[in-house]
């Protein structure tokens, strides 16, 4: 019987009504499956996917379909989100199968989870089909299977090892590479040139502390023309804040309508330092709407906050349909807004370059409110102020709809990106309880997804947590607590990161390959995977070079710079592709300038703030406020004196009472 009733996944339990038999992944399940002589169907996804809910009605929801996968086969359905490391395994047999990834992801497997077929989206006859013939070859040819698999396993396992140091180190052009990056930007819409579009904010991230360090203005204009064209576009929802998870269009227009905590989290981070760079007040807008939204929609009331809200909501019609819960009529805006129609279709474009399908509309931007505001003689504060009020008023009749579904469980390492957003805003905006919210989050983290016995949990929901930590968990967790240290000098902070650091060098180190594998998975069939390319989220291999740089330089630690920088140079060596690789090149930023200032005295708290406020580019800026056992600050705290140390290629100058005595730069 179907057994996911049983399971606190939204996404599992969106399918426990199917008349498929699933199963929950585990080692029992694999057992059963290896006593009854039964090939596997792993079936993986998350709640938001549109195209696993589309299978699921065509598929799952079938009687036909039912008969064949109840009768032949063990059926296991998998939330990518609370098992990643399981996704990653079965996502490289499919794209070593197929040249293609996706979800949702179905894999055929030999009993013991060998996989030998799989792809993602099928519809009824084509899964019916594959499934007999998978049956039938299985039964009729068993060895030609096992042969196969055995194949499949040897790539799968080449491909998830760490990339090797080369016996004599490539030579790394930075120029090189930012030239080859140059040619892939949309210099008309922002981003890539290229369609669906994903917003990549650790791309973004580093060009403008690139842009910064090196005075690139080319860099600055491209990060900027993006986060505008971004704030402009679909893909941001101007009613209520927050950002969709990417654009099926080059415009940003029409947006696949899934919103997620991590991609809005590290929104947050990358638009606050770019308003310590600009002071734009459309940047300052979008953080607080984000947040809002953020707040509004994804607390979970015990200081974490939740992963997702689907793209796909009920229609009045009650059908479900993608983006229903956010596009509108032209005739719906025109009795809402009555006579401020007119200026307002001219600022969203409800024409045809609004238009998205069947008489609906997705609101976008072409021209900055100032321009718009000039050419109808009005003035633009009067402009902003009814922009808001539109806001307001359409965010009301909004609420009536049926919202999207949401996946409230929360996990460990969002919730450290969203700790570190919070962190991020109070800096650019010192707004204390931006400060708050962040301190709160952390300490969800160490109260509900702490075990002192096992570590990190990966997943909560219903006062439940499961899973142990996977690398990002620890990675991000980790770098959470280094930035909430850093701006409140509050050192409990920083003890925390170093003995969390020393547990994950410990569990997830392989000494030999000298890289962090992404689970603790001692399982003869799932290869420890080592993640090294920078997606839509950094790799957690890279966050954690960032973390041991910090701890080394402020532990005087060689253990931890060492491998810092080892790691690091063995991953620049394999650059090819620059933006798959944009945190490890922040990384080399770093390192290359080798900068950090270190503020010590009674009052260092406020001229941290004071410092933070404005944009670094490429130094590490912390502080003590009082006598300390930290190596960094042994013995420089010195009564009613504050005083500035600042380091740069390892080489110290004098310290200084003022920091205008330094000539120094960021």
């Amino acid at each position: 019987m179907n057994e996911l009733h049983k399971e606190s996944s939204p996404y599992l339990f969106q399918h426990a009504n199917n008349p498929i038999h699933w199963k929950a992944f585990s080692q029992s399940t694999l057992e059963k499956a290896k006593i009854e002589n039964k090939l596997l169907i792993i079936s993986i996804g998350y709640s938001t996917c549109h195209w696993c809910h589309v299978m699921e009605h065509e598929s799952f929801n079938d009687l036909d379909v039912a008969k064949i996968m109840n009768t032949h086969f063990t059926s296991i359905k998998v939330d990518r989100e609370e098992q990643p490391d399981i996704d990653s395994f079965y996502m490289k047999a499919v794209q070593l199968m197929t040249k293609q990834g996706g979800w949702p992801l179905n894999v055929v497997c030999l009993p013991d989870g060998k996989p030998i077929w799989g792809g993602t989206y099928f519809n009824k006859n084509t899964w019916i089909e594959s499934l007999n013939q998978l049956h039938s070859l299985y039964k009729n040819n068993p060895g030609q299977v096992y042969d196969f698999a055995e194949k499949l396993h040897d790539g799968i396992s080449l491909i998830s090892k760490a990339p090797n140091s080369l016996e004599k180190a490539a030579t790394f052009d930075l120029d090189k590479i930012i030239d080859i990056w140059k040619r892939s930007f949309d210099w008309e819409h922002g981003g890539y040139s290229k369609a669906p579009k994903f917003m990549m904010p650790n791309n973004l991230y580093y060009l403008q502390k690139l842009g910064v360090s090196t005075d690139d203005s080319t860099l600055l204009d491209y990060v900027d023309l993006t986060l505008t064209k971004l704030v402009y576009g679909g893909i941001f929802d101007t009613i209520h804040g927050g950002f969709f998870r990417y654009s099926v269009d080059f415009k940003w227009h029409i947006s696949h309508f899934e919103k997620m905590l991590y991609d809005n989290a590290q929104l947050v981070s990358l638009y606050a330092d770019a308003y310590k760079r600009t002071k734009s007040s459309l940047y300052e807008e979008c953080i607080l709407k984000t947040l809002q939204f953020i707040e509004d929609e994804w607390n979970n009331s015990e200081g974490g906050y939740f992963c997702a809200l689907d793209a796909d909501s009920l229609t009045p019609q009650h059908q479900l349909k993608e983006g229903a819960y956010y596009v509108w009529t032209k005739d719906e805006l025109e009795t809402i807004l009555s006579e401020d129609f007119e200026i307002f279709s001219e600022i969203f474009n409800i024409n045809t370059f609004g238009h998205w399908e069947n008489g609906e509309y997705v609101f976008i931007q072409k021209e900055p409110l100032e321009k718009i505001a000039l050419k109808n003689h009005l003035e633009i504060e009067d402009l902003r102020v009814k922009k808001q009020q539109w806001e307001q008023l359409l965010k009301q009749h909004r609420d009536k709809r049926i919202k999207p579904l949401l996946d409230d469980k929360s996990l460990t390492a969002w919730n450290a990106m969203m700790a570190i957003a919070y962190i991020d805003s109070y800096t650019a905006l010192n707004i204390e309880s931006h400060l708050a919210k962040s301190l709160t989050i952390l300490t969800f983290i160490e109260e509900k997804l702490w075990s002192e016995e096992t570590g990190l949990f990966h997943t909560y929901k219903n006062g439940t947590a499961k899973i142990s930590g996977y690398l990002d968990d620890y990675a991000w967790y980790i770098n959470a607590l280094l930035r909430a240290y850093e701006i409140t000098l509050n050192e409990k902070f920083l003890i925390r990161a170093k003995n969390i650091t020393d547990h994950t060098l410990d569990n997830f180190l392989d000494e030999k390959q000298g890289f962090f594998t992404y689970s603790m998975h001692k399982d003869t069939v799932f290869v420890p995977s080592i993640e090294i390319e920078d997606n839509v989220i950094p790799s957690p291999n890279s966050v954690m070079v960032h973390n041991l740089h910090k701890l080394g330089i402020l532990f005087e630690n060689q253990y931890y710079t060492n491998l810092c920088e080892k790691i690091t140079d063995t991953v620049l060596q394999q650059v090819d592709y620059p933006s798959y690789y944009s945190n490890w090149l922040l990384m080399s930023l770093y390192l290359s300038e080798h900068s950090e200032l270190g503020i010590v005295g009674q009052d260092s708290l406020q001229h941290i703030q004071a410092i933070t406020s404005n944009f670094i580019a490429h130094s590490f800026v912390v502080g003590s406020n009082k006598p300390s056992n930290i190596p960094y600050f042994k013995n420089k705290y010195i009564e009613n004196q504050t005083l500035y140390y600042f380091c740069k290629n390892k080489s110290c100058f004098q310290p200084e009472t003022k920091i205008d005595l330094l000539d120094i730069h960021l």
